[in-house]
């Protein structure tokens, strides 16, 4: 059987480093945009990543991109 793959969409997502708890282990938050188009690059997502994370105030700790996809059999 064969599958259609058809993009829908992407997600942004910064992971940030807030600091240290009280054991002394690292604090993430993250700040997520979605509806990115699935035809943009990852060097322009990643771009767009640090971009962004220069706008907040903690420091980035991981960019991540998640795609969406729609699958229908043929």
């Amino acid at each position: 059987m064969s599958v259609n793959v058809v993009p829908i969409g992407s997600r942004l997502t910064l992971r940030l480093n807030t600091g240290l708890d009280e054991n002394m282990n690292p604090v993430f938050r993250t700040r997520s945009w979605s509806n990115l188009k699935p035809t943009v690059s990852n060097e322009d997502v990643h771009e767009i990543g640090v971009q962004l994370g220069s706008l907040q105030v903690h420091t980035i700790d991981t960019i991540r991109r998640a795609d969406e996809n729609e699958l229908s059999s043929v």
